[in-house]
């Protein structure tokens, strides 16, 4: 199906189904992406760079968030 298809249905669809198809196109866009990033956590392979970053992050003193400083 193409985009021009695609845009001639959406165009026979009243303004608010409109919004629901775009609604809907955006989860899906999400949701490619959350399985990227997924695929990329379930990566077995050694990350030395980000297990240092975590070690000196876990290290370091931490104090709660002030909304304020941000």
């Amino acid at each position: 199906m193409s985009t021009s298809d695609i845009a001639e249905l959406c165009e026979a669809l009243p303004p608010e189904k409109r919004e629901e198809v775009a609604d809907f196109a955006r989860f899906l866009l999400e949701r490619q992406n959350d399985a990227r990033w997924e695929d990329l956590l379930d990566d077995p392979r050694p990350r030395p760079a980000l297990d240092a970053f975590l070690r000196e992050s876990a290290a370091q003193d931490s104090e709660p968030l002030d909304r304020r400083r941000l």
